[in-house]
């Protein structure tokens, strides 16, 4: 049994409740369980135990939610295959000739997030676990890591057409009327100049790494740890280091900077291929590595699928909280979150206003929820409407539409970017999104302004 909670404002209880107990125990898997338990009890008080487990079911057939797991996890066992067989090692240390200073470290992880813009689950992956050493031999907070991580691996995919994101956003644009069949993608094109959110989150990225703007907030105090007490890892993710710990190479591994080059490439090559099918590009990855690694005689075949193993499972815990966040998302669906907050602000709107609130509360409602893409499949055919009955700038609707996605995705603890961001760089989900969110809400408010200024021009 489900009901319609658009007019009650309760609907919003259930996040407040793992707001807030996020921030108390500064983790984020038991306060979202919990709040999925509540949202449930809303919706069904006498069966809401079997409506949970209803829900997960829901969540873990889900072909998306599978798509997810398959690929954070077999990214980990292509992690754990580069890492035993010394490939990591040997790029680490090519790298450390030539970077000789913290911030050239930091900006090779920002020019790495910028070529490896096919997808950002690939990005944040690849680039937050190669860097990780890297960046340790320089004082770099692991929290520093995963900022400059996060703001270059989901707003790069939003702004190069040539991404997952442009694929799945340009056939949502196509499937609520907003772009003519077959001219998806040409119309997210054309909204690419008014994403103003991902524009000013990459170029903020330059400007805190050289210290042209300070280090504020939370991250302030991180790096002060990182570079007067050498202490890098956080207190409290020394776990996430240990469960990769076991699959670092041994001193005699031999690894070369071609046996991690080409399955990078290899990666962002066949997932390109296979029409930016990221799982796909994984599959022909791990084979030829497979292959290779064997045939080659870098590991030995049990070596080998011993770590594949092992690499999937060092992403549990990653893999925990995002079905947790997508069980929650399920939760606040069926609550009726998104419904509730569109119309309590759609008697507000005018046509010049439409970009600024379309940001403003999509990015809360994807901050709330967690979901970057999902939630916008409930929104999109509103703000379609909306913006046409309005006569609104669709290419700057579609630009906010797409901001306030991305900045959900950066700002919100328990999103995938932010999970799969920390898993890489070494610290928790809160730690990276604690810190981050002062400088995600200083890129927020810049693009707040500009959609406030175009709106009216």
């Amino acid at each position: 049994m489900r009901h319609d909670g658009n007019d009650n404002p309760l609907v919003l209880l259930p996040t407040a409740i793992v707001l807030i107990l996020a921030l108390w125990t500064r983790r984020a898997l038991e306060p979202l369980v919990l709040g999925a338990f509540i949202g449930t009890l809303m919706i069904d008080p006498g069966n809401a135990l079997s409506s949970l487990t209803e829900d997960l079911l829901t969540v873990m057939t889900n072909e998306d939610v599978a798509w997810v797991i398959m690929v954070c996890g077999l990214m980990g066992s292509i992690i754990a295959l580069l890492l035993k067989s010394g490939s990591s090692r040997a790029f680490a240390d090519k790298l450390m000739r030539y970077t000789t200073s913290k911030p050239r470290a930091l900006l090779g992880c920002w020019i790495m997030g910028i070529i490896l813009f096919v997808d950002d689950y690939l990005n944040s992956l690849a680039v937050g676990t190669s860097m990780r050493k890297v960046t340790d031999r320089f004082k770099t907070s692991r929290e520093m890591l995963a900022y400059v991580v996060d703001s270059t691996a989901a707003p790069i995919s939003v702004l190069i057409p040539i991404s997952t994101w442009a694929v799945f956003f340009g056939a949502l644009l196509e499937t609520n009327g907003v772009a003519q069949d077959g001219q998806g993608v040409w119309t997210y094109i054309q909204a690419i100049p008014f994403m103003f959110y991902p524009w000013v989150a990459v170029i903020l990225v330059p400007l805190f790494i050289f210290r042209w703007i300070p280090a504020f907030g939370p991250m302030k105090k991180a790096e002060q740890r990182a570079e007067k007490q050498g202490q890098c890892v956080p207190p409290g993710a020394e776990h996430i280091d240990d469960e990769i710990a076991h699959l670092e190479a041994d001193t005699h591994a031999k690894g070369s900077i071609w046996s991690f080059l080409l399955p990078m490439a290899s990666l962002a090559f066949f997932t390109w291929w296979f029409d930016l099918d990221f799982l796909m590009g994984i599959f022909v990855t791990l084979a030829g590595m497979i292959v290779a690694f064997i045939g080659f005689k870098k590991l030995s075949p049990s070596q080998t699928f011993d770590n594949i193993l092992e690499g999937f499972k060092s992403m549990l815990d990653a893999l925990a909280v995002l079905v947790a966040a997508f069980l929650f998302n399920e939760v606040n669906t069926s609550l009726g979150l998104a419904d509730y907050v569109i119309t309590t602000v759609e008697p507000l709107v005018s046509a010049e206003m439409l970009p600024f609130i379309i940001f403003t509360v999509m990015g809360f409602v994807s901050f709330a929820t967690g979901s970057n893409w999902g939630v916008f499949v409930i929104i999109l055919p509103i703000v379609a409407v909306l913006g046409q009955n309005l006569g609104a700038d669709m290419t700057l609707v579609i630009g906010a539409t797409l901001s306030a996605s991305t900045f959900g995705s950066h700002a919100c603890f328990y999103s995938d970017a932010t999970v799969l961001t920390a898993q890489a760089s070494g610290c928790t989900p809160f730690q990276h999104a604690f810190t981050q969110l002062p400088y995600a809400a200083l890129a927020g408010c810049i693009a707040a302004a500009g959609y406030l200024v175009l709106g009216y021009m």
